[in-house]
């Protein structure tokens, strides 16, 4: 598995999300107000728009809050206009990355980007140089904690799943976007503990790095992921077990 996936999960477990709340709950807010703005406010016909909730939902957001996000979307709330743009860059060793962005000011936002990518050894590029590395696929991550990996994976590929692998402290569930709920519902129906779901950028090919390169890596992914105008990053870089503890560690 990539290591952008470890590293979000060892954040995870360790609880470093906490701090980030009120940011995260924003962001969250802000993808439902776009996805409702663009295709209606109703997720029963919206895809997107019940993505966005139900990230919303596993970050613990109030039940106001997400219909005030979708009243907005649709123009029964006035709300701030915000433009969807992907960033596609090279972190240090030549890892790629790319970055989903919701931004009311893109002439603020990619000088912003652009400076955080020099500032830890790479640099922004032109859109497509590294997309072509990248697809869109379902992730569910399904806490082991005495699940063992069969029935995971007879659930899962019963349901559409196109794979299941070994991560860490959790089974990694991959499907086709469009079959993705469907997966996601039919593990946590069997009473399988979910610690993280949704429609991730996954590469097909991957950049082992380390040393200073894994560090620098892993500082501009964070710096990225903390910036109030981008949603998601998706990265194909590797970093061993052994280093990727000292560094979440540090």
């Amino acid at each position: 598995m990539a290591g952008h996936s470890k590293w979000a999960n060892i954040k995870h477990r360790k609880g470093r999300q906490d701090a980030r709340r009120s940011k995260l709950w924003s962001k969250c807010a802000r993808a439902i107000i776009v996805a409702a703005r663009q295709g209606g406010g109703d997720p029963a016909s919206n895809l997107t728009l019940r993505y966005a909730i139900d990230e919303a939902r596993s970050q613990n957001i109030p039940k106001d809050t997400i219909e005030n996000a979708i009243k907005k979307g649709t123009g029964n709330i006035a709300g701030v206009a915000y433009e969807s743009i992907v960033y596609e860059g090279y972190g240090s060793g030549g890892v790629a990355i790319m970055i989903d962005c919701l931004t009311d000011n893109r002439n603020r936002t990619v000088p912003e980007i652009r400076k955080m990518f020099e500032k830890f050894g790479g640099n922004l590029g032109a859109s497509g140089c590294v997309a072509y590395n990248f697809q869109s696929k379902g992730q569910v991550f399904v806490a082991k904690g005495g699940t063992e990996e069969e029935p995971v994976i007879n659930i899962a590929l019963e349901a559409g799943a196109e794979d299941v692998t070994d991560a860490d402290e959790s089974w990694q569930v991959v499907s086709d976007p469009g079959g993705y709920l469907t997966v996601r519902d039919a593990l946590e129906s069997a009473g399988m503990a979910i610690e993280s779901a949704g429609i991730s950028m996954i590469p097909s090919s991957t950049v082992s790095v380390t040393g200073k390169d894994a560090r620098r890596v892993l500082h501009l992914i964070e710096s990225l992921e903390d910036h109030d105008d981008v949603q998601k990053v998706h990265a194909n870089f590797e970093i061993s077990e052994e280093e990727l503890a000292l560094l979440s560690e540090s």
